[in-house]
């Protein structure tokens, strides 16, 4: 139980908005949301309120889904230049699909943990053997850069097969799927802005 003290200090940071502002910019529910991060959809709904504040290792995943980091909940205005490098090692991979047992991909931030970034970098291993990935929308712009093998690009019935050095620039509020074309392996460069 936290003492009137430290719920004053921490409801001035607005975490549980800034987190609802995020989601209903990506247009995630709140199950969704709790798809992506482990976390049940009321104790999501209960941080958004104010009724719960998160622990670290707990916004730290909601972050990691936002491509945020923990200084977006924390931090003041900027007043200096971002300059973020993200090294090898410190990246985290991630399923397209939290929980499957063969996901259609897995990918990579690229510039976790600048904050509040109009783009978004991902690199994108494209798993053999797996159907497509479920098609997804979201608002803003994508383009995808094939690093190495072929890449399908699902628009519903129709589809874009993509080879290595092929690059390809799209609305993203239209459903697409992605899905690895033959035995090599296929990885990507993907960047999504809104």
């Amino acid at each position: 139980m936290l003492t009137n003290t430290l719920s004053t200090g921490l409801a001035r940071y607005e975490i549980g908005p800034k987190v609802r502002a995020l989601r209903l910019k990506k247009k995630l529910g709140l199950k969704e949301l709790g798809q992506h991060t482990g976390l049940s959809a009321a104790l999501l709904s209960k941080i958004e309120c104010g009724r719960l504040f998160p622990t670290l290792p707990t916004l730290l995943r909601i972050a990691l889904v936002f491509s945020v980091g923990l200084d977006y909940f924390f931090g003041e205005a900027r007043d200096q230049p971002v300059r973020v490098v993200v090294r090898k090692a410190d990246r985290q991979q991630f399923p397209d699909r939290p929980g499957t047992k063969t996901p259609a991909y897995h990918f990579e931030c690229l510039d976790f943990p600048a904050s509040e970034r109009p783009m978004s970098g991902y690199y994108v291993e494209f798993a053999g053997g797996a159907s497509a990935s479920a098609p997804h929308h979201h608002t803003g712009v994508e383009l995808v850069y094939v690093l190495r093998g072929r890449l399908a690009i699902g628009f519903g019935p129709d589809e874009e097969v993509l080879e290595a050095d092929d690059s390809m620039y799209f609305d993203a509020d239209r459903p697409h799927s992605y899905r690895r074309q033959g035995a090599k392996p296929c990885a990507a460069i993907v960047v999504t802005a809104t």
